[in-house]
């Protein structure tokens, strides 16, 4: 009876996961549609408003010429090319940019406001993924030992001041939360409102979506043709990215952590399955060896 019971709740556990995934993405297209759908027409009705409105006051240029006009410019940008500014634009592989670009690739944010435009580029840039994703999956993971060791360190120099464990634990998860909040999340996105001109609300979208490696590429640092950037500006950008995806790593390790400890506590026949689970699957490996 206890395994039928315990059979019975695996498959409505993987039944909720599924119907909470799939209705957590059928409410986000809901939403997402209610709040663009309307812009995006207001924004194309605008454009065409305003290709009728200069090739009235252009009379030498007619429908053709212009959309092909439209079609280098979009060819351009698709290139990397920003098709603001002149000539003099700073370049978007200097060594500086090439940093930035090859943290992107590594770390599969990909804005995909560039790429390369080469063969050869792109080639290299298949090969380096290869060989740079697993690199950087490791550096993160031994940053997110360190962190843990020094966060471990903070619990024991905690214990002497406060004699309750689990009071410790709490003020040194909040601690290593609030500082690193401020230091990956609150602080750098304030830098980037004042450099670039964006609002802070602006700056910790930018912030959450790269380090969230979404990266829509709709805000990205150092890609404003009318601002002069320090030449290590994007690569002190890439630098924070790397970081701060330790850390955010390691936070959302926590959260799941924590959501893996309420199910046990809410769920208790969960720990059991997932204890009969491995035993079954060392079985398995046992197996096949012999």
């Amino acid at each position: 009876m206890a395994r039928f019971q315990l059979a019975r709740f695996k498959v409505s556990w993987t039944a909720l996961l599924t119907l909470a995934h799939f209705t957590y993405l059928l409410v986000g297209a809901t939403i997402f549609q209610i709040l663009e759908r309307e812009a995006e027409s207001n924004n194309r009705d605008h454009f065409q408003l305003e290709k009728l409105h200069f090739l009235a006051n252009y009379t030498c240029l007619d429908g053709l010429a212009l959309e092909k006009f439209v079609q280098v410019i979009l060819d351009a940008w698709e290139k990397g090319v920003n098709p603001s500014g002149n000539s003099t634009n700073p370049s978007n592989w200097d060594f500086s940019s090439s940093f930035f670009f090859a943290g992107t690739v590594v770390t599969t944010i990909g804005y995909g406001n560039l790429s390369p435009s080469t063969v050869s580029g792109q080639v290299f840039c298949v090969f380096y993924a290869l060989c740079g994703i697993p690199l950087n999956l490791a550096f993160l993971k031994q940053l997110g030992k360190c962190l843990t060791i020094r966060l471990g360190r903070l619990k024991k120099g905690m214990v002497s001041v406060v004699p309750h464990k689990q009071t410790v634990e709490a003020l040194a998860l909040s601690l290593f939360f609030i500082s690193g909040s401020l230091l990956f999340l609150v602080i750098p996105p304030l830098l980037f409102s004042y450099v670039e001109g964006w609002t802070f609300g602006e700056g910790f979208y930018f912030a959450f979506i790269t380090l969230s490696t979404i990266g829509f590429g709709d805000y990205v640092v150092g890609t404003d043709p009318g601002k002069e950037y320090i030449s290590l500006y994007r690569s002190l950008a890439g630098i924070w990215i790397i970081f701060a995806l330790a850390w955010l790593a390691l936070i959302l390790n926590m959260g799941s952590r924590v959501m893996q400890h309420v199910v046990v506590l809410t769920h208790p026949g969960f720990k059991q399955q997932e204890e009969e689970e491995d035993v079954s699957s060392c079985k398995l490996e046992d197996t096949s060896k012999i």
